[in-house]
């Protein structure tokens, strides 16, 4: 085979390729490729070839974002569509304290200086906690109050002198790590010069003018940044012999989060200068620290960079406030956004938020606050934003898992090997997102894969959402699934753990009536002591099938089964692909899965008829409540009540 038609990568069919080529040749013809010296040649050959074809192969892919590895080739190339990957973010506390001057003072204002504040302890860890810069605070009657927000990591200062002389001068900061939201950038005019002129950080070019005080940072190689400025055209240039003075926090981002106990160890000085050593009061906590996170990885850059690029700084459409939104609030890990013309009922000239973060379960009103502000800067005049708090849809599996005795020693190994592939698949992206999908046949392929003995698996899905009780209150609640109900058009197919409620004795629990195949009526039901059913309010509610809603009408639940005041309640999705729609967030909960293995005696050949094989049905099973049922033994009151009730006070209450 000639050369120039060469399309082989494997080592050993370039080698075969070699051969051929050589024993085309007249003069090789009665050589012995295999046994001869020439053998080591056309290894050589076939080594250099294959490095030679795997190198070029490697250059080509990191030509591009998609197939990139790299992560100084991936940023590189998100720059060139203006994206700045975000940097780690410092963990932030809000904390408070008092210094106290005496009643006789004569001191006007106390000022903390720049720097460490205070150190964190925190899972037998130190941490050291900032401000970037001075805070100042009036004397009142002899005390200076301080009620400030600190940052985990360590204040650092560099200098940068312009020379012009160098054609290709870099102002690199020589730390990584950095936390480029803390970074500020002051010039003077020479190393003499007191005075000083702060530039702004930008991330776009919009509205730059030649005397613009502004500067840009990019990525470089080892997690490091580059400070440019502006050329005389699109920001002010700088002179020779300008001073470059920039201040920033280096963070352990995410591993500054949950500290809770602070000693203060800042620098406080008065309104002349005095230093303050004493009078110093102990911190107090308002928030313990949060919201530290690592850089932004090379998978997010992938797919936030085109996206961001498409939104142009400006906010119109949902996609483009899934895509700016992470880039202001790093530490959102999935973000959901969706107009008020797609909820129920429509609220026009609205976008609904909802974002999980990557630390917790919820954004605090604080982050909800500070983004809406920021958000003003990309937002269409008109268009009202409104953060939601995600809802999280639980998706269970119960499998019964049929398998080969003869090639496995212990079930109880067996089961946790299926486990661990069902926790991996149960942490992959396909999951953990908004508008993420369970796929069914995937997790079937993962249990039948997670071991040879596995020979087929039954498995039943269940869906779950959490209702946050609210205890003190009568409230109505709605639970969306998103999902349409599977129908048995008998009722029964909504179940949930036990409740009381109140002007109700004994443990209660919610199911359906059926009334057609769309909607069905919510029913509060308890057991007796022989396990039967006793209903004790015929109409609490709506359950819609053909979009997996749940309406609770005015209820007051005094306590609930489970902690943390929650009731549980499943239902079997129509569809066993199961998807997390608009802010619902999709989450494979394996703790509350139920694996059991049954023996396939056929597969063994100890019943090669058939015979004594064990079937296991494909549909759910007969209970009619979720988890242990509790049973009432006490006398119960055959009276039914109506979902009517006194006039009241009725809050809303959310769930999860």
């Amino acid at each position: 085979m000639a050369f120039t038609q060469y399309t082989n990568l494997d080592f050993e069919e370039i080698k075969v390729s070699i051969r051929e080529y050589l024993r085309a040749n007249s003069n090789f013809t009665d050589f012995d490729f295999e046994g001869s010296n020439l053998s080591v040649l056309i290894d050589t050959l076939a080594y250099n070839t294959y490095v030679t074809a795997y190198n070029t192969n490697m250059v080509a892919n990191e030509s591009f974002i998609d197939s990139a590895t790299l992560r100084e080739n991936v940023v590189a190339l998100a720059r060139n569509v203006g994206y700045v990957p975000s940097s780690r973010r410092a963990a932030t506390a809000n904390v408070s304290f008092t210094v106290d001057l005496g009643s006789g003072t004569t001191k006007s204002s106390v000022t903390l200086k720049s720097g460490l504040v205070a150190l964190g302890d925190f899972a037998n860890t130190n941490y050291t906690f900032c401000t970037p810069e001075d805070i100042t605070s009036p004397v009142t009657d002899g005390f200076a109050e301080f009620t400030i927000d600190i940052k985990q990591g360590t204040f650092v200062t560099n200098e940068f002198v312009v020379d012009t002389s160098q054609p290709n001068q870099k102002f690199i900061i020589p730390n990584p790590y950095v936390d480029t939201s803390t970074l500020k950038v002051q010039v003077r005019d020479t190393l003499t010069s007191s005075s000083r002129k702060t530039y702004s950080q930008i991330d776009n070019i919009v509205g730059i003018s030649t005397h613009s005080e502004t500067f840009l940072i990019q990525e470089i190689q080892d997690e490091k940044y580059e400070l440019l400025f502006g050329d005389g055209v699109l920001g002010k240039k700088l002179s020779n012999g300008n001073v470059i003075n920039s201040t920033y926090i280096v963070t352990d981002g995410v591993g500054g989060n949950g500290v809770s106990n602070f000693s203060f160890s800042g620098k406080l000085v008065d309104n002349d200068g005095g230093l303050i050593t004493s009078g110093i009061s102990d911190v107090i906590v308002n928030q313990r620290s949060s919201n530290g996170a690592e850089v932004e990885s090379i998978d997010t850059i992938r797919n936030l960079s085109t996206r961001v690029y498409s939104a142009q700084h400006r906010a119109v459409t949902a996609n483009d406030y899934e895509a700016i939104i992470p880039t202001i609030f790093p530490n959102a890990e999935s973000v959901t956004a969706y107009g008020g013309e797609d909820s129920s009922p429509p609220q026009y000239g609205k976008v609904f938020l909802s974002i999980k973060p990557k630390n917790g379960r919820f954004i605090s009103d604080f982050d909800k606050r500070e983004l809406l502000d920021k958000l003003k800067r990309y937002s269409v005049a008109g268009i009202r934003q409104e953060f939601v708090d995600l809802k999280y849809l639980y998706v269970e599996v119960d499998s019964t898992v049929y398998y080969n005795t003869n090639a496995v020693a212990n079930v109880n190994n067996l089961k946790t090997s299926i486990r661990n592939s069902l926790e991996t698949y149960a942490n992959s992206s396909d999951l953990n997102s908004f508008g993420s999908r369970f796929k069914y046949s995937k997790v079937l392929n993962i249990i039948d894969d997670s071991s040879s003995a596995v020979t087929s698996n039954i498995t039943k899905v269940i869906i779950r959402r959490n209702l946050d009780v609210d205890t003190a209150n009568f409230a109505q609640y709605e639970l969306c699934f998103g999902n349409k109900f599977h129908n048995r058009n008998k009722g029964y197919n909504i179940k949930s753990t036990g409740f009381t409620v109140d002007g109700i004795r004994g443990v209660c629990y919610f199911t359906d009536t059926y009334i057609d195949d769309k909607t069905g009526r919510l029913i509060i039901f308890r057991l007796n002591n022989t396990g039967e059913v006793q209903i004790v309010n015929n109409n609490a509610g709506t359950v819609k099938y053909d979009i997996g809603e749940i309406l609770i009408d005015t209820i007051r639940i005094l306590s609930t089964i489970k902690s943390d005041n929650v009731v549980e309640i499943e239902a079997i999705p129509d569809s066993n692909d199961v998807i997390g729609l608009k802010d619902l967030y999709l989450q494979l909960s394996i703790s509350h899965s139920n694996i059991s293995c049954v023996a396939d005696i056929i597969s063994t050949g100890a019943d090669t008829s058939g015979a004594n094989y064990v079937s296991t049905s494909s549909f759910t099973n007969g209970s009619k409540v979720r988890g242990v049922a509790i049973t009432d033994t006490s006398t119960i009151s055959t009276t039914t009540t109506s979902s009517t009730t006194t006039s009241t006070s009725s809050s809303s209450s959310s769930s999860y």
